[in-house]
Protein backbone atom coordinates (compact mmCIF):
# COMPACT_ATOMS: atom_id res chain seq x y z
CA UNK A 1 0.00 0.00 0.00
CA UNK A 2 1.08 3.32 -0.39
CA UNK A 3 2.07 5.50 3.13
CA UNK A 4 -1.18 8.17 1.90
CA UNK A 5 -3.57 5.67 2.00
CA UNK A 6 -2.63 3.72 4.73
CA UNK A 7 -3.94 3.63 7.95
CA UNK A 8 -1.64 5.29 10.52
CA UNK A 9 -1.54 6.90 14.03
CA UNK A 10 -0.83 10.78 13.56
CA UNK A 11 -1.76 13.34 15.76
CA UNK A 12 -3.02 11.66 18.80
CA UNK A 13 -5.37 9.69 16.72
CA UNK A 14 -5.87 6.14 14.62
CA UNK A 15 -6.49 7.25 11.10
CA UNK A 16 -7.51 4.99 8.04
CA UNK A 17 -5.16 7.17 6.10
CA UNK A 18 -3.14 9.69 6.08
CA UNK A 19 -5.74 12.43 3.51
CA UNK A 20 -7.10 14.84 6.16
CA UNK A 21 -9.92 17.52 4.86
CA UNK A 22 -8.69 20.84 5.63
CA UNK A 23 -11.04 23.13 7.49
CA UNK A 24 -12.36 25.54 4.46
CA UNK A 25 -14.95 28.20 5.39
CA UNK A 26 -18.50 27.70 3.15
CA UNK A 27 -20.35 30.64 4.46
CA UNK A 28 -23.02 28.37 4.59
CA UNK A 29 -25.18 29.35 7.68
CA UNK A 30 -28.22 31.46 5.75
CA UNK A 31 -29.86 32.01 9.47
CA UNK A 32 -26.35 33.66 10.65
CA UNK A 33 -27.12 31.28 13.92
CA UNK A 34 -23.89 29.12 13.71
CA UNK A 35 -25.89 26.25 13.57
CA UNK A 36 -24.90 23.23 10.45
CA UNK A 37 -27.46 22.84 7.88
CA UNK A 38 -28.54 19.83 5.66
CA UNK A 39 -25.63 21.70 2.95
CA UNK A 40 -22.97 20.42 5.78
CA UNK A 41 -24.72 17.23 6.01
CA UNK A 42 -24.01 16.48 2.26
CA UNK A 43 -21.38 18.56 2.30
CA UNK A 44 -19.08 16.39 4.78
CA UNK A 45 -21.04 13.38 4.35
CA UNK A 46 -19.85 12.85 0.34
CA UNK A 47 -16.24 13.59 1.54
CA UNK A 48 -16.50 10.79 4.15
CA UNK A 49 -18.64 8.34 2.40
CA UNK A 50 -15.01 8.36 0.29
CA UNK A 51 -12.82 7.62 2.73
CA UNK A 52 -11.04 10.83 3.72
CA UNK A 53 -9.46 9.67 6.78
CA UNK A 54 -10.43 12.58 8.80
CA UNK A 55 -12.20 15.77 8.66
CA UNK A 56 -12.21 19.06 10.15
CA UNK A 57 -15.19 21.05 10.08
CA UNK A 58 -14.57 24.80 8.65
CA UNK A 59 -13.80 27.47 11.25
CA UNK A 60 -16.06 27.67 14.12
CA UNK A 61 -16.36 30.57 16.31
CA UNK A 62 -15.70 30.66 19.93
CA UNK A 63 -18.21 34.36 19.75
CA UNK A 64 -20.41 35.71 17.68
CA UNK A 65 -18.36 39.19 17.28
CA UNK A 66 -15.65 36.73 16.09
CA UNK A 67 -17.11 35.14 13.01
CA UNK A 68 -15.05 35.59 9.75
CA UNK A 69 -18.88 36.41 8.37
CA UNK A 70 -22.21 35.89 9.73
CA UNK A 71 -22.79 32.70 7.63
CA UNK A 72 -20.20 30.65 9.53
CA UNK A 73 -20.90 27.63 11.88
CA UNK A 74 -20.26 28.74 15.61
CA UNK A 75 -19.91 27.12 19.02
CA UNK A 76 -20.76 29.94 21.55
CA UNK A 77 -23.82 28.63 22.78
CA UNK A 78 -25.29 25.54 23.99
CA UNK A 79 -28.33 25.34 21.62
CA UNK A 80 -25.98 24.96 18.53
CA UNK A 81 -24.45 21.54 20.08
CA UNK A 82 -27.32 19.33 19.66
CA UNK A 83 -26.68 19.90 15.52
CA UNK A 84 -23.25 19.44 15.76
CA UNK A 85 -23.65 16.40 17.34
CA UNK A 86 -26.34 15.26 14.86
CA UNK A 87 -23.55 16.01 12.39
CA UNK A 88 -20.30 14.39 14.05
CA UNK A 89 -22.50 11.12 14.78
CA UNK A 90 -23.67 10.93 10.83
CA UNK A 91 -19.96 11.10 9.61
CA UNK A 92 -19.43 8.58 12.44
CA UNK A 93 -21.49 6.51 10.98
CA UNK A 94 -20.41 6.86 7.43
CA UNK A 95 -16.58 5.49 8.49
CA UNK A 96 -14.19 9.12 9.46
CA UNK A 97 -13.14 10.67 12.04
CA UNK A 98 -14.52 14.24 12.97
CA UNK A 99 -12.21 17.08 14.07
CA UNK A 100 -13.35 20.65 14.53
CA UNK A 101 -11.36 23.89 14.12
CA UNK A 102 -11.97 26.81 17.05
CA UNK A 103 -11.49 30.12 15.86
CA UNK A 104 -11.43 34.06 16.99
CA UNK A 105 -11.45 36.25 13.39
CA UNK A 106 -9.89 39.27 15.48
CA UNK A 107 -9.44 42.19 13.11
CA UNK A 108 -10.91 40.34 10.45
CA UNK A 109 -14.60 39.81 11.76
CA UNK A 110 -15.55 40.97 8.18
CA UNK A 111 -19.08 41.10 9.54
CA UNK A 112 -18.73 43.10 13.03
CA UNK A 113 -19.42 46.91 13.60
CA UNK A 114 -16.20 47.16 15.96
CA UNK A 115 -13.75 44.01 15.20
CA UNK A 116 -11.28 43.36 18.27
CA UNK A 117 -7.32 42.73 18.02
CA UNK A 118 -4.25 42.83 20.20
CA UNK A 119 -3.42 46.56 19.02
CA UNK A 120 -5.43 49.09 17.00
CA UNK A 121 -3.85 48.51 13.42
CA UNK A 122 -6.26 47.36 10.71
CA UNK A 123 -5.72 44.82 8.42
CA UNK A 124 -5.30 47.07 5.16
CA UNK A 125 -7.00 50.64 4.23
CA UNK A 126 -10.41 49.82 3.35
CA UNK A 127 -10.65 47.91 6.84
CA UNK A 128 -12.08 49.02 9.87
CA UNK A 129 -9.64 50.13 12.86
CA UNK A 130 -10.19 47.48 15.73
CA UNK A 131 -10.29 48.45 18.94
CA UNK A 132 -7.35 47.05 21.31
CA UNK A 133 -8.43 44.20 23.76
CA UNK A 134 -7.64 44.58 27.35
CA UNK A 135 -6.22 42.25 29.84
CA UNK A 136 -10.21 41.19 30.49
CA UNK A 137 -11.43 41.22 27.44
CA UNK A 138 -8.29 38.73 26.46
CA UNK A 139 -9.04 36.87 29.51
CA UNK A 140 -12.79 36.40 28.92
CA UNK A 141 -12.04 35.49 24.65
CA UNK A 142 -9.52 32.43 26.13
CA UNK A 143 -12.61 31.76 28.56
CA UNK A 144 -14.79 31.50 25.10
CA UNK A 145 -12.24 28.90 23.47
CA UNK A 146 -12.61 26.38 26.89
CA UNK A 147 -17.02 26.98 27.09
CA UNK A 148 -16.02 26.02 23.19
CA UNK A 149 -13.91 22.84 23.23
CA UNK A 150 -16.38 21.44 25.87
CA UNK A 151 -19.68 21.85 23.16
CA UNK A 152 -17.05 20.31 20.83
CA UNK A 153 -16.57 17.67 23.47
CA UNK A 154 -20.18 16.95 24.07
CA UNK A 155 -20.85 16.58 20.30
CA UNK A 156 -18.84 14.20 19.86
CA UNK A 157 -15.82 15.59 18.38
CA UNK A 158 -12.70 13.18 18.12
CA UNK A 159 -10.09 16.23 17.75
CA UNK A 160 -10.01 20.04 18.48
CA UNK A 161 -7.84 22.35 16.14
CA UNK A 162 -7.09 25.78 18.10
CA UNK A 163 -6.51 28.37 14.47
CA UNK A 164 -3.77 30.41 15.05
CA UNK A 165 -3.52 31.04 11.41
CA UNK A 166 -4.71 32.93 7.87
CA UNK A 167 -4.11 36.14 10.14
CA UNK A 168 -7.13 35.38 12.74
CA UNK A 169 -7.11 36.51 16.29
CA UNK A 170 -4.42 34.13 17.80
CA UNK A 171 -1.91 35.11 14.56
CA UNK A 172 -2.80 38.52 15.08
CA UNK A 173 -1.26 38.25 18.95
CA UNK A 174 1.64 35.97 17.69
CA UNK A 175 2.94 38.75 15.37
CA UNK A 176 5.16 42.00 15.56
CA UNK A 177 3.62 43.41 12.60
CA UNK A 178 0.22 43.53 14.14
CA UNK A 179 0.76 43.20 17.93
CA UNK A 180 2.41 46.34 19.44
CA UNK A 181 1.43 46.22 22.62
CA UNK A 182 3.76 46.82 25.89
CA UNK A 183 1.92 44.23 28.65
CA UNK A 184 2.65 40.39 29.33
CA UNK A 185 0.95 39.99 25.99
CA UNK A 186 3.01 41.86 24.04
CA UNK A 187 6.99 42.43 22.70
CA UNK A 188 8.97 39.35 23.25
CA UNK A 189 8.05 36.31 21.39
CA UNK A 190 7.09 34.64 24.49
CA UNK A 191 4.58 37.46 25.75
CA UNK A 192 2.92 37.58 21.98
CA UNK A 193 2.40 33.79 22.43
CA UNK A 194 0.69 33.92 26.05
CA UNK A 195 -2.28 33.85 24.80
CA UNK A 196 -2.02 30.96 22.33
CA UNK A 197 -0.55 28.91 25.38
CA UNK A 198 -3.62 29.99 27.33
CA UNK A 199 -6.09 29.09 25.11
CA UNK A 200 -4.28 25.03 24.76
CA UNK A 201 -4.41 24.96 28.12
CA UNK A 202 -8.05 25.90 28.72
CA UNK A 203 -9.48 23.58 25.80
CA UNK A 204 -7.39 21.14 27.09
CA UNK A 205 -9.29 21.35 30.12
CA UNK A 206 -12.15 20.87 29.13
CA UNK A 207 -11.65 18.29 26.11
CA UNK A 208 -9.75 15.05 26.77
CA UNK A 209 -9.09 14.64 23.08
CA UNK A 210 -5.91 15.38 21.06
CA UNK A 211 -5.25 19.69 20.27
CA UNK A 212 -3.88 20.76 17.21
CA UNK A 213 -2.74 23.79 16.19
CA UNK A 214 -2.93 25.67 13.17
CA UNK A 215 0.33 28.32 12.25
CA UNK A 216 1.14 30.73 9.83
CA UNK A 217 4.84 29.95 9.62
CA UNK A 218 5.00 33.34 7.28
CA UNK A 219 3.59 36.09 6.70
CA UNK A 220 5.24 37.13 3.41
CA UNK A 221 6.11 40.48 4.57
CA UNK A 222 7.96 42.65 2.60
CA UNK A 223 9.78 44.63 5.48
CA UNK A 224 10.88 41.41 7.04
CA UNK A 225 8.78 42.49 10.27
CA UNK A 226 7.58 38.95 10.90
CA UNK A 227 8.63 35.90 13.19
CA UNK A 228 11.88 33.94 12.05
CA UNK A 229 11.91 30.26 11.36
CA UNK A 230 13.44 30.44 14.98
CA UNK A 231 11.03 31.68 16.28
CA UNK A 232 8.79 29.07 14.96
CA UNK A 233 10.82 26.70 16.20
CA UNK A 234 10.55 27.91 19.30
CA UNK A 235 6.32 28.21 19.28
CA UNK A 236 6.38 24.63 17.79
CA UNK A 237 8.53 23.68 21.17
CA UNK A 238 6.39 25.78 23.30
CA UNK A 239 3.38 23.99 21.75
CA UNK A 240 4.94 20.49 22.44
CA UNK A 241 5.49 21.32 26.09
CA UNK A 242 1.65 22.27 26.14
CA UNK A 243 1.07 18.93 24.95
CA UNK A 244 -0.21 19.92 21.62
CA UNK A 245 -0.45 16.44 19.53
CA UNK A 246 0.07 18.35 16.19
CA UNK A 247 0.58 21.27 14.11
CA UNK A 248 -0.71 21.97 11.27
CA UNK A 249 1.40 24.51 8.74
CA UNK A 250 0.25 26.83 6.87
CA UNK A 251 1.42 30.34 5.53
CA UNK A 252 0.10 33.90 4.99
CA UNK A 253 -3.06 35.50 5.59
CA UNK A 254 -2.31 38.17 8.15
CA UNK A 255 -1.20 41.02 5.46
CA UNK A 256 -3.03 42.19 2.35
CA UNK A 257 -0.21 41.04 0.28
CA UNK A 258 -2.03 39.34 -2.39
CA UNK A 259 -0.40 36.90 -4.81
CA UNK A 260 3.32 38.20 -4.47
CA UNK A 261 4.97 35.30 -3.43
CA UNK A 262 5.73 32.14 -5.84
CA UNK A 263 2.92 29.72 -5.89
CA UNK A 264 3.31 26.39 -7.07
CA UNK A 265 2.57 22.52 -6.14
CA UNK A 266 3.65 22.00 -2.56
CA UNK A 267 4.74 25.58 -2.02
CA UNK A 268 4.01 25.47 1.22
CA UNK A 269 5.36 22.09 2.48
CA UNK A 270 9.36 23.77 2.92
CA UNK A 271 8.15 24.94 6.19
CA UNK A 272 6.35 22.28 7.80
CA UNK A 273 9.36 20.21 7.10
CA UNK A 274 11.83 23.52 8.56
CA UNK A 275 9.46 22.69 12.03
CA UNK A 276 9.42 18.90 11.85
CA UNK A 277 12.94 18.67 11.95
CA UNK A 278 12.62 21.03 15.44
CA UNK A 279 9.73 19.80 17.39
CA UNK A 280 9.02 15.60 18.26
CA UNK A 281 5.23 15.91 17.72
CA UNK A 282 3.51 15.47 14.30
CA UNK A 283 3.48 17.97 11.31
CA UNK A 284 0.79 18.54 9.03
CA UNK A 285 1.28 20.00 5.45
CA UNK A 286 -1.09 22.14 2.47
CA UNK A 287 -1.12 23.94 -0.31
CA UNK A 288 -1.66 22.83 -4.02
CA UNK A 289 -1.01 19.11 -2.86
CA UNK A 290 -3.27 17.62 -5.54
CA UNK A 291 -1.02 15.32 -7.26
CA UNK A 292 -0.86 12.05 -5.19
CA UNK A 293 2.84 11.58 -6.65
CA UNK A 294 3.84 14.24 -4.26
CA UNK A 295 1.88 13.66 -1.24
CA UNK A 296 3.42 10.05 -1.25
CA UNK A 297 6.66 11.87 -2.08
CA UNK A 298 6.54 14.17 0.79
CA UNK A 299 5.34 11.14 3.23
CA UNK A 300 7.71 9.07 2.26
CA UNK A 301 10.56 11.25 2.35
CA UNK A 302 9.54 12.24 6.10
CA UNK A 303 8.90 15.88 5.10
CA UNK A 304 5.26 15.95 7.00
CA UNK A 305 3.20 13.00 8.48
CA UNK A 306 -0.51 14.12 7.28
CA UNK A 307 -1.62 15.67 4.04
CA UNK A 308 -4.10 18.63 4.41
CA UNK A 309 -6.43 18.66 1.04
CA UNK A 310 -8.37 21.46 0.44
CA UNK A 311 -9.41 22.85 -2.79
CA UNK A 312 -8.64 19.02 -4.17
CA UNK A 313 -11.43 17.84 -1.96
CA UNK A 314 -14.21 20.67 -3.32
CA UNK A 315 -12.99 19.65 -7.09
CA UNK A 316 -13.33 16.30 -6.66
CA UNK A 317 -14.76 14.17 -3.76
CA UNK A 318 -13.58 11.14 -5.22
CA UNK A 319 -9.93 12.48 -4.70
CA UNK A 320 -8.92 9.05 -3.19
CA UNK A 321 -10.26 6.78 -5.38
CA UNK A 322 -8.39 8.47 -8.47
CA UNK A 323 -4.97 8.59 -6.03
CA UNK A 324 -5.24 4.85 -5.41
CA UNK A 325 -5.04 4.37 -9.31
CA UNK A 326 -2.21 6.50 -9.85
CA UNK A 327 0.00 5.13 -6.60
CA UNK A 328 -0.93 1.50 -7.82
CA UNK A 329 -2.78 0.98 -4.64
CA UNK A 330 -4.04 -2.43 -5.21
CA UNK A 331 -5.25 -2.59 -1.45
CA UNK A 332 -6.93 0.68 -0.97
CA UNK A 333 -10.70 0.52 -1.36
CA UNK A 334 -12.16 4.04 -1.82
CA UNK A 335 -15.97 3.19 -1.64
CA UNK A 336 -18.17 0.52 0.07
CA UNK A 337 -20.12 -1.81 -1.52
CA UNK A 338 -23.55 0.61 -2.46
CA UNK A 339 -20.70 1.97 -5.23
CA UNK A 340 -19.27 -1.06 -6.22
CA UNK A 341 -20.47 -0.73 -9.93
CA UNK A 342 -19.05 2.20 -10.42
CA UNK A 343 -15.85 0.70 -9.99
CA UNK A 344 -15.79 -1.86 -12.58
Amino acid sequence: MSKLLSPAKVGGLQLSNRVVMSPMCTYEVKKEDGIPTPFHFAHYGMRAISKVGLIITESTAVDPKGRISKNDLGLWDDDQVPEFKRLIDSLHYLGTKVGIQLNHAGRKAADEDSPVAPSAIAFDENSKTPEELSIDQIKKIVRKFGEAAKRASDAGVDMIEIHGAHGYLLNQFLSPASNHRSDEYGGSLENRFRIVREVAEIVKDNFSGPIWVRLSLTDYADDGNENSIDDWRQVGKWLETADVELIDVSTGGLLPVGPNFPVHDGYQTRFATELKRSVDIDVSTVGLLDNPGLAEYILQNNQADLIMQGRALLRNTNWLNDAAKELHDKKFTAFDASYGRGQK
